[in-house]
């Protein structure tokens, strides 16, 4: 990974992505949207950064090769984005900073590993759009962000709660993060939220304890029968003016629109549900995101990293134009 510069007061005019009409799509390194990398800019407003690290799944692994496969889908992304009536990479500098190595033998040490790296980024003033990797990864960033705002509000997207306690006798894992995270007091628990919940649990005792540590839940049959509109101001509401993070685990989606995921669950979201929920959170403080858990060995079609690509792009969005707002004052 290379690390920024400090962003300087005067900001230059941002490079953007690679002109598609000069040179195909297909040609060239990929970086995520074929954008520049962090050495090629010196600094950024937002570093994309991915996490190959999958050391803590329960069940099918390949996440560890989740970032690539996204920066390789997300080579038709464009530079404008009406949905949001904004130009993301020309209201604000966004440059692939390549990956965080981590230690895939020593889940202690891997996640040590990731919280020193985001601290290095965030201290540059960047935002990061983290491309994971498995879960597990949120809880190192979710450390870094709360050095920086204090505890921060968590909207989480995830067919699971991930609030369980271990998995045999392992604190750190994919299903573990946020528990771990409200222990530390890391979290602002008056704006918590999982969204696109779903499936068998292992008891009723996993609402119960998850509603104890102050999570609100989404699920997905609620997004079904109520919308995108209506879930998005019930978000907006709960979160106010805090800074947020958002974490999507892309098997939010239903394995029809996210088949390359380590452990799918029927019933889920329409890719076009949860670009819709995102947009509708544009107002909010976010402050940095990551998407996880894109496995593409069980991919096809690149379906699970197209979406991932476009998911992500709509998060550099919303902060691109925050930053280029807070500028403008």
């Amino acid at each position: 990974m290379t690390t920024p510069q400090t962003a300087p007061d005067a900001p230059r005019e941002p490079r953007g992505p690679i002109d598609s009409s000069r040179i195909p799509r297909y040609a060239g390194p990929a970086t995520y949207a074929r954008l520049p990398r962090l050495d090629e800019v010196g600094t950024t407003d937002i570093a994309v950064v991915g996490v190959p690290f999958d050391t803590g799944v329960s069940y099918r692994p390949g996440a560890r090769f989740g970032g690539n496969a996204i920066r390789e889908a997300s080579r038709l992304l464009r530079p404008y984005n009406p949905a949001q009536d904004a130009s993301p990479f020309a209201l604000a500098q966004v440059a692939d900073a390549g990956d965080i190595a981590a230690n895939p033998f020593n889940i202690n040490e891997a996640v040590e590993t990731i919280e020193a790296a985001a601290d290095d980024l965030l201290a540059t003033g960047a935002r990061m759009m983290t491309l994971g990797g498995d879960h597990t990864i949120a809880l190192p960033l979710l450390r870094s962000m709360a050095k920086k705002h204090g505890p921060v509000a968590l909207l989480h997207f995830d067919a699971h709660l991930d609030t369980w306690d271990t998995y045999f006798g392992a604190e750190y894992t994919h299903g573990t993060p946020f528990r771990r995270a409200v222990e530390e007091g890391i979290l602002d628990t008056e704006a918590l939220s999982h969204v696109g919940t779903r499936g068998p649990l292992y008891g009723k005792k996993d609402l119960t304890d998850d509603e104890k540590m102050g999570f609100g839940i989404v699920t997905s049959a609620d997004i079904y029968r109520r919308g995108a509109d209506e879930v998005a101001d019930q978000l907006r509401q709960r979160i106010g003016d805090r800074p947020l993070y958002i974490s999507i685990d892309i098997d939010c989606l239903d394995p029809a629109h996210a088949p390359g995921t380590g452990t799918p669950e029927a019933g889920g979201m329409t890719s076009r549900e949860l670009l819709e929920i995102l947009r509708g959170l544009a107002s909010c403080n976010l402050v940095s995101a990551d998407v996880v858990e894109v496995a593409p060995a069980y991919d096809h079609a690149e379906i699970t990293a197209v979406a991932a690509s476009h998911t992500a792009y709509e998060l550099t969005t919303i902060m691109s134009r925050q930053i280029a707002e807070a500028r403008a004052k």
